[in-house]
Order: C-alpha cells, then structure tokens, then sequence
C-alpha cells in the first residue's frame, strides 16, 4: 500500500509549478461555440499540444528530475513515447542518459522523437507492458536508475500543475467547472489532477477515461485490487496498460469519482472534433476526455466541462 507521504500533494503541485521549464506551462484553455453546441455542454479543453514534445508529459518529467539527486547513473524507464520523450528532455538538460525501453510495434514517430532527444532506445516486445518488464529486469541488473510512470508521487505533482492552470484560469474568467474528464493509462495524470481539484474545487468531480479495449485501471479500481487483462489493442496508445500500476490505484482511491470507458470508433471521432473545431492534431489517447463528452453526452448536458487534449503525436 502507498503511504501518504509519498502521494502527490497540493505542495508538491504548488513547487512544481515554479520550477518547471516554463516551455510547458501556462497553456491555452480554449472553448469554441460550435463544438459546445453540438455537444450541449459548455466543454473547456486544455491545450497541451504546443510545447517542444507536444505532450504534457515534460511537466512531470521534469519535476521528477528536479527532485532527484544529481547523479551520473543512467535513468531507465519504458514508454509508449510521450513520456519517454519527457525524460529525454529533462534528462538531456541534466546532461544524464536516458534509456528507455518500448514495444516493437510502438508509434515510429514517437520513437524517432525520443532518439532525437538524445535517447537510448531499446525495442523489446508486443506491448508496452512487456518492454516495461524488460526495462526493470535491464535496470536491476545494471544497478541503473528505475522510473516507473505513475509510480512517482513527483510525476503525478508535475501533472497537476495543469489543474492549478485550468482552476486559475477559470477563476478569472469567472466559469465554474462541473466535472473535469482525464485519460487514464498509468495514472499520474489523473491522481494529479484530481489531487488538485479535490483541495481546490472539490464540487467538482474528476472521472478518468479509459479505452473499453484497455480497461484494467478500471477494473482494478471497482473491484479494489490488482486485476490485469492479457492485451490492450487499443488505437489509443498512450493509454494502452493491461497491468495497472499499484501506486496510481492507491492514490486513486481519494482523487477520482468515477472511471468511465469510450470506444474506438468514438476516439476516432474524438479526434476529428479536434480538428474541425479547435484546428488541432490530437493523439488518440490525447482525445480520450473528448471522446467521453461524445459517448456519455446525455450524462453531461448543460454542465460545464475541462478536458485535457494531452498529446499530439500522430502518425500521419
């Protein structure tokens, strides 16, 4: 069991802010009259698509290396893409290695992103699961450092730092928020929010959102154990776990409501919404929140809803 202590915390959140490489804050929350029409919501959409990885994953990546000691150990973790690219890029500006481990069959762009950076990438199996294996198992026995997403109260903070934008910015604008949807796939992401949102506006309810072909964050979560699937074939890669991660699970248990799931042709036309209303390229784990206002549409009408558009690494 996670102790407290090493939960995210408002603190945590609140230091991150003022730390980060400021290329990944102060976002645009953006809203558009057309797509709140045809939802029948009033739907606030978080941009994190603009910084230099096109992901928000640089927030806690970047938090977790500034707490850290200052070490000249490798730092080796696996990845779908995104957050391996937010380590490269903390780790490059640390002038530390980084390796990082993904699926044979993970997103090439994603992948070059990541050497690019300046990463050591290493393909190991089907799934990002079976490279995480390989990524620990390489780490033990070298004596390199482990970073396991959604492990780290650090990770989670940095990712909350996107609450605390969203609930300033609403405040000045003077907007209430109902519920705020986030894509769950390890965790850190929606624990940090919802660390955030509970201690600040806690009138709002935070769901996370998983694809129906991944749903063992979900599954853990209702039955309150560990409950892992045999594969996650979802297009949404970046929310693709078949085997949770205890830590985010434990801090879910006081920052999350409800975990709700959407459907694949449904995150696909997530993501033409995105393109037609806000002109912008999102990854389909990156629309999973949209996908949720399309899919349970008749559970939000009339609120007032934030969504995090948290990547746009796509293969065209």
């Amino acid at each position: 069991m996670t102790d407290l202590q090493h939960r995210p915390g408002v603190a945590g959140i609140l230091s991150a802010y003022d730390a980060i490489d400021p290329v990944f804050l102060d976002t645009p929350l953006v809203r558009h009259a057309a797509a709140d029409a045809e939802l029948g919501l009033a739907l606030h959409a978080k941009v994190e698509t603009l910084n230099p990885i096109r992901s928000f994953k640089g927030r806690g990546t970047d938090w977790l290396l500034r707490t850290m000691p200052s070490s000249g150990v490798p730092i080796v973790t696996a990845s779908a893409g995104n957050f391996g690219q937010g380590l490269a890029y903390a780790a490059a500006k640390r002038r530390r290695k980084a390796i990082i481990f993904a699926a044979t069959n993970a997103n090439p762009l994603k992948i070059a992103a990541m050497r690019g950076l300046g990463a050591d990438v290493r393909l190991h199996g089907e799934d990002f699961d079976a490279a995480k294996g390989e990524a620990r198992q390489f780490s033990a026995e070298k004596g390199y450092v482990f970073v396991e997403d959604g492990a780290e109260a650090a990770i989670a903070e940095g990712a909350g730092t996107i609450a605390l934008e969203t609930t300033r910015q609403t405040d000045m604008r003077g907007i209430p928020l109902d519920i705020v949807l986030v894509p769950l796939g390890n965790g850190a992401l929606l624990t940090g929010v919802g660390t955030w949102m509970k201690a600040k506006m806690p009138s709002c309810r935070v769901i996370g959102v998983v694809a129906a072909e991944a749903p063992a964050m979900l599954l853990s979560w209702q039955r309150g154990t560990y409950v892992a699937t045999p594969s996650a074939p979802t297009i949404a890669d970046g929310i693709a776990v078949r085997e949770p991660v205890p830590h985010a699970l434990e801090t879910m248990k006081t920052t999350v409501d409800e975990v709700w799931t959407v459907g694949e042709e449904t995150i696909r036309s997530a993501m033409r919404f995105c393109l037609q209303h806000y002109g912008l390229v999102v990854e389909p784990a990156g629309a999973a929140g949209v996908a949720a206002t399309l899919e349970h549409r008749e559970r939000l009408q009339g609120g007032s809803v934030a969504t995090i558009l948290c990547g746009g690494n796509v293969v065209c």
